[in-house]
């Protein structure tokens, strides 16, 4: 008997919001997609955090350059580090479980001068993973020299991986084609990112679309019970 291996695969994202951790929580494997197209003023560089009662956008200097891979992104100026790590500290401070993650955050801003925004974004993600108690294996993807173009490489890139399943972004369901899929033998599944559960939050309303260092901060230790324990494993997915 066979065994399965459900594997995701995302580019690395700047603290990641808690929809990023579902589905590294999710999988046996977790590939970061660095080795592919950079994107200007995308997730890869940015994202957002409660300040003063609303959403407020930390965005990491990458240079206006988009003719790169995200691994090959290099941080010049270290300076914005520090700016960053004020915002946060400044904006949960007064958070219920502030003191309890603040020395990992400011260590992760304020313990390296990051040169690199993958290798930042892939320890970023893989310390707070393993904070929330995720287990999961973490894999970049130039490890594995997949081959072809769009699609066709992100297949090589699964079957060398040795992927029986592979759960993807709702997004993608508008581009896959799930045949291809079915021709390697690879169970394809959307994630569902649908029906996250309301936390106290410093905000004025609610907001889902923040970085997962907000509900760190506002609920500490439960942080996994509003993002996948709340739910069976078995309605966090959906089939082709």
């Amino acid at each position: 008997m066979s065994t399965q291996k459900r594997v995701a695969v995302l580019q690395s994202s700047y603290i990641p919001w808690k929809g990023y951790f579902d589905i590294i929580h999710d999988v046996d494997a977790f590939i970061f997609y660095d080795d592919v197209q950079f994107t200007y003023q995308d997730w890869r560089s940015r994202n957002r955090v409660i300040a003063n009662g609303a959403p407020t956008w930390l965005t990491v200097p990458t240079g206006s350059n988009i003719k790169r891979l995200i691994n090959e992104v290099e941080l010049t100026d270290s300076a914005w580090q520090k700016k960053h790590w004020s915002t946060i500290r400044h904006a949960y401070t007064k958070s219920r479980h502030f003191r309890e993650y603040s020395s990992l955050v400011e260590d992760l801003y304020l313990g390296t001068a990051w040169r690199s925004l993958s290798e930042m974004n892939q320890t970023f993600t893989r310390s707070i993973a393993e904070t929330l108690g995720i287990q999961t294996e973490f894999r970049d993807s130039s490890e594995f020299s997949a081959s072809g173009e769009k699609l066709d490489r992100l297949i090589d890139l699964l079957v060398k991986a040795g992927a029986t399943h592979y759960l993807s972004g709702p997004a993608a369901r508008s581009y896959i084609d799930p045949q291809r899929f079915e021709e390697v033998g690879i169970q394809l599944e959307y994630k569902d990112y649908s029906g996250y559960p309301e936390y106290k939050q410093l905000s004025h309303e609610f907001e889902h679309a923040v970085s997962v260092l907000d509900m760190l901060f506002n609920v500490g230790a439960d942080a996994p019970k509003y993002i996948w324990g709340w739910r069976d494993r078995g309605t966090s997915t959906s089939s082709t």
